[in-house]
């Protein structure tokens, strides 16, 4: 149930709130898209809401990264063991990964240009949205929210800053393989360990090969949610201001130069 359905006769809306979570044009760095396809293939498509995408895309990162063993092997070069990285490889499945990872860069960098292009004519074009959508499981609307609160939510467990702002998508699929990286990566027990002062257990019980993930889905999440928190705010104030325009301010209204 929504507040607002469209007359056909507009051409492209800048954003759309349903039920599982408001998707919106706005400007982009393309770079900053692009760096995020890098960091992770597939993170740059989720940032932009190209959800099919950008799963096919992470899906095909984690099959091919650890069938190949390709964190196992940065590890293994960070710390200087050549041989032992050059070990650890499957050339099998190594030389699949680079194509897919290059069109990912590349492709994000193009859908974000692309769309950034298409935000200009929505934003000339100004045409209404719906603002309020009501649904038998779940209820979303355009409201204002804390960046900060976003960004601390996102610290604590990847995934619940996307809820706090109703991305309902990207907050099971990011939860979800937040907590797939932290039971194989056995990062918990390591902790534990750490707490109780068994500082090389702790280091011995560590998977490097799944460990390496983490950064980028705190990372990821946080930029995500900050970001998205920020062009949700200003979405509610265009369709307040736009709302306000076109049922208050229908008639102009001259003030006297008479002095009384």
């Amino acid at each position: 149930m929504k507040n607002f359905s469209q007359t056909n006769q507009e051409r492209r809306f800048k954003a759309y709130v349903s039920i599982l979570g408001t998707t919106q044009l706005h400007l982009r760095n393309p770079y900053i898209v692009a760096w995020w396809g890098a960091a992770l293939p597939g993170f740059g498509h989720l940032l932009l809401s190209k959800y099919l995408r950008g799963f096919t895309l992470f899906l095909w990162e984690i099959l091919i990264n650890v069938m190949s063993n390709l964190n196992l092997a940065m590890v293994y070069s960070f710390t200087g063991h050549f041989e032992l990285a050059k070990e650890a490889l499957e050339p099998r499945w190594v030389l699949m990964y680079i194509p897919v990872y290059i069109f990912g860069i590349w492709d994000s960098y193009r859908t974000t240009v692309d769309l950034n292009k298409q935000y200009l004519l929505a934003e000339r074009e100004n045409a209404p949205i719906a603002s309020f959508n009501l649904g038998a499981m779940e209820m979303n609307y355009l409201d204002k929210r804390r960046p900060i609160m976003a960004v601390l939510w996102s610290l604590v467990t990847p995934g619940l800053g996307q809820l706090y702002i109703h991305r309902v998508l990207t907050a099971i699929f990011v939860t979800t393989w937040f907590i797939v990286f932290v039971y194989y990566s056995k990062v918990l027990i390591a902790t534990h360990l750490l707490f109780l002062g068994q500082v090389g257990e702790a280091t011995q019980v560590l998977d490097p090969q799944w460990l390496l993930f983490l950064p980028s889905v705190f990372g990821f999440a946080i930029y995500d949610a900050y970001v998205n928190t920020v062009e949700n705010n200003k979405l509610f104030e265009n369709e307040q201001r736009n709302f306000l325009q076109a049922n208050y301010q229908t008639y102009r209204i001259r003030l006297s130069d008479r002095k009384v």
